[in-house]
């Protein structure tokens, strides 16, 4: 197995860590800054969490780089990033720091892609992520990380940082999983 195959191997056994992190509310110690409170494990979770997205990027460069993209890779890869996205999402709904109907939005979109993307495969085509779709993953991951820790270091200030990029995690999600079924309306075919 390749270094790019053993760093997504890598995200995918950090997805458990980052939600038990998350869900079993280890208060080492907390702070409260205008009524929201933040704990040392919601930091030490975003610290997995930052580190299991970082490998996205690295994953992809090293195989590019080294040139060796593997079929394995490539289903592994995006396998990957939905665990880590949909464990994230499950466990800040569960937080009640996330509402479910953005969750349902954002693994629904994941799923269409991920089927249109097996289509195309099936016909023999691959469908390369799009900038709009580094973007979204960008965001997700941003608003993510600013829903794990409670909006801190804004919290400080008063700004609802981490309600807005939800929003925008939101809209870029929507807007990328349309511009896919957009460009690639010609691999749908409707048979009677």
């Amino acid at each position: 197995m390749n270094l790019a195959n053993r760093i997504t191997l890598a995200r995918i056994f950090l997805v458990p860590v980052v939600a038990l992190v998350l869900l079993m509310h280890y208060d080492f110690w907390s702070f409260t800054i205008n009524g929201q409170t933040t704990t040392g494990s919601e930091i030490v979770a975003t610290l997995v969490f930052l580190l299991a997205a970082s490998t996205d990027g690295l994953d992809g460069y090293i195989a590019r780089k080294r040139k060796i993209i593997t079929n394995f890779g490539k289903f592994l890869d995006p396998l990957a990033d939905k665990l880590l996205v949909s464990a994230v999402l499950i466990s800040l709904v569960q937080m009640q720091r996330l509402p479910a109907w953005v969750a349902i939005v954002i693994i629904s979109r994941e799923f269409a892609v991920t089927g249109l993307r097996l289509v195309a495969a099936a016909e023999g085509l691959v469908i390369a992520a799009s900038s709009f779709a580094k973007l979204k993953t960008v965001t997700q991951m941003i608003a993510m990380a600013a829903l794990i820790l409670n909006n801190f270091p804004f919290s400080l200030f008063g700004f609802p940082f981490a309600s807005v990029m939800l929003y925008i995690m939101v809209v870029a999600t929507v807007l990328s999983g349309l511009d896919y079924f957009v460009k690639n309306k010609q691999i749908i075919r409707v048979t009677d």
